[in-house]
């Protein structure tokens, strides 16, 4: 190496020292410099021509027990940091779209019209969805394995899932061992207990045994064709390089938190035989995961591992130097709903039975310098429900604001629309010969492109 290259070296080890002790946010140009990653595909905070360099025209299917939550809140304070518009349900959806009824237009509230980002819980309807979104929408979504996710499922909806609730002692082993002793198809929220991911997805969740492998495939096809990115629980950091680097995002933009977590000691560790168990009874579900773990694999090669891994490394750093500046070093302990006493941070308890777990936000937060406001820390930690009421209310006076007398018009009409909506068959994303949907996908944004 010559000397000037050494020279130039030790530049940049320095400016990148130089930065970290006084607790700055790096470059994103230097880190590519660090990270031999290529310079296209990283953008830079300071660098960057600006928010019309990023893409804010995102989907998200938000799916159960996944870590969604967590993305969730990135894409909400995305949202709020660029001044765009979420979509959100109409006050009788509660903060889901009407879930489990197939996602409508109808279910979105006309404050929040026309929207940039749509990440609520919702059942999938490509046709639907295309009515709402701008034509040039990302859609993303995240899966998690079969056997950990069933886990969390049947802990989570044990008191609301009637097919989990009619099983003795509440037992996930005794279940495992005669799934149709206790399931019923058609059941209230028989959608937990069997195929989640493909129900959330669009897809038939009871498709025969004898049809279930050849659907399964020609299902993970068409989500394929349909989404742009499907991230993997299991490696969410690796799963969020991607997501970044596909939306043109600064390494500021998907730090975060973990939300929605349960205690320890309402989790159970399963057996190779109940995972096994798990999978073959969540068959099309099992065959979505390893289709996209695989997939993710293959870009995150493509990409480079190594350079992921540096990324990944890069952005924990980023996220440990937030969590400093907001919480004075640590992240607060977790603590049950009852012990927080910010009740904008407790977490929805779906029962008595198991304990999700929030933060509580320090009071003598500074906001000097570069440290981040009180009000981003606050998000930062906000769970979903409290949050989408908060974006509810200050999209709402944006938008009375903008149109005084539209306003209360539109507010009821929505409401008469969903109390007046029909339910539908369940859509599928397997198209038919006189499906429109065939041609609809044709132009789905693709992770390739």
């Amino acid at each position: 190496m010559s000397q000037k290259k050494i020279f130039l070296v030790l530049i940049a080890v320095s400016t990148v020292s130089l930065l970290l002790h006084h607790g700055g946010h790096l470059n994103l140009t230097f880190e590519a410099f660090g990270l031999g990653c290529p310079s296209s595909t990283v953008s830079s905070t300071q660098g960057s021509s600006g928010p019309s360099a990023k893409h804010t025209s995102v989907a998200f299917l938000k799916t159960h027990k996944t870590a969604s939550s967590t993305v969730q809140n990135i894409l909400f304070r995305f949202a709020e940091r660029n001044n765009l518009t979420v979509a959100l349900p109409i006050t009788t959806c509660d903060h889901q779209f009407c879930y489990p009824r197939p996602f409508s237009a109808h279910f979105v509230h006309q404050h929040t019209t026309p929207p940039d980002i749509i990440t609520n819980h919702l059942r999938f309807s490509r046709a639907e969805l295309r009515r709402l979104m701008p034509n040039n929408t990302m859609y993303i979504t995240i899966l998690r394995e079969p056997g950990a996710m069933f886990e969390s499922l049947f802990t989570y909806f044990n008191q609301y899932c009637l097919s989990f609730k009619r099983v003795p002692n509440g037992s996930l082993e005794t279940f495992l061992d005669h799934p149709w002793s206790y399931y019923r198809p058609e059941e209230k929220d028989s959608m937990y207990a069997r195929n989640t991911l493909t129900f959330d997805l669009g897809g038939d969740k009871d498709r025969p045994s004898s049809e279930a492998a050849g659907y399964a495939k020609r299902f993970a096809l068409e989500v394929e064709r349909v989404f742009s990115l499907v991230m993997i629980a299991e490696y969410f950091d690796e799963s969020l390089v991607l997501l970044r680097r596909l939306l043109s995002w600064d390494l500021d933009d998907v730090l975060y938190v973990s939300l929605n977590m349960r205690t320890p000691d309402s989790k159970s560790s399963l057996s190779s035989e109940n995972t096994a168990k798990i999978r073959a009874w969540n068959a099309i579900d099992s065959v979505l995961y390893d289709y996209f773990n695989a997939s993710l694999w293959r870009q995150l090669s493509t990409l480079g591992l190594a350079c992921v891994e540096r990324e990944v490394q890069l952005l924990r750093q980023s996220r440990d130097r937030l969590v400093r500046s907001c919480f004075g070093g640590h992240l607060p302990p977790l603590r049950s709903a009852a012990q927080i006493t910010n009740k904008e941070l407790r977490p929805w308890q779906p029962s008595a039975k198991v304990a999700i777990v929030g933060y509580d936000i320090p009071v003598n937060l500074t906001q000097k310098g570069h440290i981040p406001l009180r009000d981003e820390c606050l998000k930062m930690i906000m769970p979903e429900v409290q949050y989408t009421r908060l974006l509810l209310r200050s999209e709402s006076l944006r938008y009375r604001k903008r149109y005084p007398l539209r306003s209360s018009q539109q507010t009821s009409r929505s409401v008469g629309q969903v109390r007046a909506h029909k339910e539908s068959p369940a859509p599928s994303l397997i198209p038919r010969p006189s499906d429109t949907m065939a041609r609809s996908t044709r132009g789905a944004l693709r992770l390739s492109q």
